[in-house]
């Protein structure tokens, strides 16, 4: 869908973090003309002798709720929009490893706040950064993300050796209004993981 242009990344973020409740409302087409491009791509899979192979789909929060794709959240619809289509040619293992990184749940994300007087839908409280909920905006904290630190952009090493040792972890972003999309600022990562990959570096790097 976004490949047709029917579908922007901007609305499949929504829908990922929930803020759509299923994915169809983002679609700029109606129900029938999606119904047929799906039925065509399944068509076109099968005659081009893919593999179906079914992903779940989690929402980008904390508690990673099940995402919705229809409005009738109908079973045979939803399992169709869970299909992902795989080269046959691919050997059992290559198979395995594409399904795996299918099957991993997405990034948390945060977002720099882009007004200064947003108030948490939980707490009524504030900050720098935000996560979207279905009822509005939350707060770091009541997110379940208040005790992670920032890891800035520029240094691609110390991200990601820090996002490896921590359990929890998000992707920071902020709007950027002269791209109209959202744009990487940083990560969020627990102190001690960041602690941990700073000692590291600092190892290799003594002669």
């Amino acid at each position: 869908m976004v490949g047709i242009g029917w579908l922007s990344q901007n609305r499949v973020l929504e829908w990922r973090t929930r803020r759509l409740p299923f994915l169809e409302r983002g679609i700029q087409a109606s129900p029938k003309k999606i119904s047929e491009a799906m039925r065509l791509f399944a068509a076109w899979a099968r005659q081009a002798g893919l593999r179906p192979s079914t992903t779940e789909y989690v929402a980008r929060t904390a508690a990673r709720e099940r995402l919705q794709f229809s409005k009738s959240a109908e079973s045979a619809i939803e399992a169709a929009w869970r299909t992902h289509w795989v080269s046959s040619k691919l050997t059992e293992a290559e198979r395995a490893r594409v399904e795996a990184k299918a099957q991993k749940p997405p990034e948390l994300v945060a977002s720099e706040a882009r007004h200064p007087d947003w108030r948490c839908h939980r707490c009524g409280g504030t900050g720098a950064f935000l996560v979207m909920e279905p009822p509005g905006p939350a707060c770091l904290p009541c997110a379940g993300l208040g005790h992670l630190v920032m890891v800035p952009a520029g240094d691609a090493l110390l991200t990601r050796r820090a996002r490896a040792a921590s359990k929890l972890t998000a992707v920071l972003v902020r709007w950027s209004r002269t791209r109209k999309r959202y744009e990487r600022i940083g990560a969020l990562v627990e102190p001690t993981a960041l602690a941990a990959a700073r000692t590291r570096i600092e190892h290799e790097e003594q002669p």
